[in-house]
């Protein structure tokens, strides 16, 4: 049976640059979630594509992350992925001017709803190392399965972070496949190059410092640094709370 042929997307600057600079016109709202989020429809140059929006105002608040700040959350997961090298969260900014005021943008991923974690093939679940120590690294309080995405050209995409980065230990995700298996040495050389990055100051630690707060990018460096020096994928807490709910 021959492939199915990959669809041709807008190149990762194109879409950064349609998110920075498209007119925004709301095409509708997600019902499911907590916090307020739009589809738009982003024009700018002749090219169009739909992204999601999440707007600053529209957060509910949390008794433990601070107000109105997931959507940089968001944002800066985007930044960790691409600093990785691991592509995992769709092209994703922080805009001013936003229909309903600041908040992310995000490159809409077109996929089937039905295909998640909990539908993968096993072959496809086995892809999601890079995704679990992802999530150890940004201390992901809520990956669902339904977070995980397959697009049409077979490439996993994570969404939804905004509960991630706190300074305290929060991780609650469905993936513990990899409980007890060392971390592979690509994945520890690219853990390594962003710490160096971090501890340098360099371009993504002045970026990080528009969206976190201090003590977040510290708490970000020391479970990067635990995990180089410490290569193993945990098992669950028995003791804390660490799977989301609800599960999908």
């Amino acid at each position: 049976m021959n492939a199915r042929p990959k669809k041709t997307i807008p190149s990762k600057t194109e879409i950064l640059e349609i998110l920075r600079e498209g007119k925004a016109d709301l095409k509708g709202q997600f019902v499911l979630g907590s916090n307020y989020t739009f589809l738009v429809q982003l024009s700018h140059g002749g090219k169009s594509f739909q992204a999601v929006y999440k707007p600053q105002k529209g957060e509910m608040p949390l008794w433990d992350f601070p107000a109105e700040s997931l959507a940089a959350r968001e944002s800066a997961a985007f930044l960790v992925s691409e600093a990785l090298g691991w592509e995992l969260v769709p092209p994703t900014i922080m805009r001013a001017d936003g229909p309903l005021g600041s908040g992310s943008y995000q490159f809409f991923i077109v996929h089937d709803p039905q295909l998640h974690y909990f539908s993968f093939d096993d072959a496809t679940r086995d892809r999601l190392r890079p995704t679990a120590l992802f999530d150890l690294i940004i201390n992901n309080a809520d990956r669902k399965g339904g977070h995980i995405l397959l697009d049409e050209n077979d490439h996993l995409w994570l969404i939804d972070h905004g509960l991630c980065f706190h300074a305290q230990p929060k991780l609650r995700t469905v993936i513990w496949d990899f409980s007890g298996e060392p971390i592979e040495n690509e994945l520890l050389e690219s853990l390594q190059n962003l710490l160096r990055d971090l501890q340098a100051k360099t371009e993504i630690q002045q970026q990080l410092s528009q969206l976190l707060q201090k003590n977040e990018i510290d708490a970000l460096k020391s479970r990067i640094k635990f995990y180089i020096d410490h290569p193993v994928y945990p098992a669950p807490d028995e003791n804390q709370r660490q799977f989301p709910w609800p599960l999908v």
